[in-house]
């Protein structure tokens, strides 16, 4: 039989399979990337057993666990497992301790199963740690240089073009702004935070210690970025990113109206999808309102609705362009012309997109 494991940064450089057993409510506030909810005990024997420890202590508790997890019931679960152990040879399971749950699944795997298979000693809540020491750890030690830039200078292609890169927006699936969301939802708050810090293990395993960031709220969407790191990008050297109103427009045109559109529709369907898109493009101009003031606010939306009405009738996006255009240069450029100079003082680097993407690989060559 293989030994128990503690090596978690082992486990997740390998992206070793894991099981996680338990229960789904635990698993839906946060779990590591492509890990497998197989619970011992679902929601409510888990409530019912963590009450009964509560009155009457730990061994009432476990006789009352073995009574709801017994029969057929037993036996599917013992089955799921047995299934994803001969699937996974090399992996490992664990509960939110390393305790009682993990050892019971273990016994019962041997004794039903006749499968040896290991558990992470520690488990959730040691591996959780791990990861958060990780990005603790890379705030500290590492290099970090920020993307800056107006909105639609294409920060986020930036970022794509960079081997030492930390995708903030992908991890969130959110694109930032106002217009961010995405059709398919944001993942929990922790299982953000984990993504991010096993991408940093696996980058600075490869012997990375430079890494580039686009430059970010403190919340992406609904998804916070861990303090350390924010914090820290208050005084990270900048880079700035320039574009043309032009080229901005149409990076923007085509990914909040051409790609997202086309996102919801391969989601829900035609109908369902396109009406699902528009609304979700008027709420997000209704977001801002109180920002935009009230004239403005419906001189953009009539714009809006009527380059929607246009989409829908297959006539083309072009009407798109006027509230785009008409945002950026309003709304968002003399926000991020504030931030430009107030960010001065820390702009090693100021051009286009491949003059800036040349600049950083340079740079992390030094």
């Amino acid at each position: 039989m293989r030994d128990n494991s503690s090596d978690y940064r082992s486990l997740f450089l390998n992206a070793t399979p894991m099981m996680d057993a338990r229960a789904p409510v635990e698993f839906a506030k946060g779990a590591f990337p492509g890990v497998i909810n197989l619970p011992l005990m679902d929601d409510g024997e888990r409530q019912r057993v963590g009450t009964c420890y509560k009155q009457q202590g730990q061994q009432a508790a476990i006789e009352l666990g073995h009574e709801l997890v017994s029969g057929p019931l037993k036996a599917a679960r013992i089955e799921a497992w047995a299934n994803f152990a001969r699937a996974n040879p090399e992996g490992y399971l664990y509960c939110f301790r390393g305790g009682l749950r993990s050892q019971i699944v273990q016994q019962w795997l041997k004794e039903e199963a006749g499968i040896d298979y290991p558990r992470v000693i520690g488990g959730y809540k040691a591996m959780r740690s791990f990861l958060l020491e990780t990005t603790e750890q890379a705030v500290a030690q590492c290099d970090f240089v920020l993307v800056g830039g107006m909105t639609g200078t294409g920060k986020t292609e930036v970022i794509a073009q960079l081997a030492n890169s930390l995708d903030l927006e992908g991890h969130a699936n959110h694109r930032g702004s106002s217009f961010g969301k995405r059709a398919t939802g944001q993942p929990a708050q922790i299982d953000f935070e984990n993504a991010l810090a096993v991408d940093i293990l696996k980058k600075r395993a490869s012997g990375l210690e430079q890494f580039v960031l686009e430059d970010e709220g403190r919340i992406i969407g609904r998804c916070s970025l861990p303090l350390e790191l924010y914090q820290g990008m208050q005084a990270f050297p900048l880079v700035w990113l320039e574009d043309s109103l032009q080229g901005r427009t149409e990076r923007i045109l085509k990914d909040y109206v051409v790609d997202l559109s086309g996102e919801f529709i391969a989601l829900l369907g035609e109908e369902e999808g396109f009406k699902t898109y528009a609304e979700r493009l008027q709420q997000s101009l209704s977001n801002i309102l109180k920002r935009l003031g009230g004239e403005r606010y419906q001189r953009l939306a009539a714009i809006m609705d009527q380059a929607l009405l246009e989409q829908a009738a297959g006539t083309g996006v072009d009407t798109h362009r006027g509230w785009i255009e008409a945002l950026l240069v309003e709304y968002y450029d003399p926000m991020y012309v504030f931030q430009r100079e107030s960010k001065a003082g820390r702009i090693e680097f100021v051009g286009e997109q491949a003059a800036v993407v040349e600049f950083l690989q340079q740079r992390r060559g030094r």
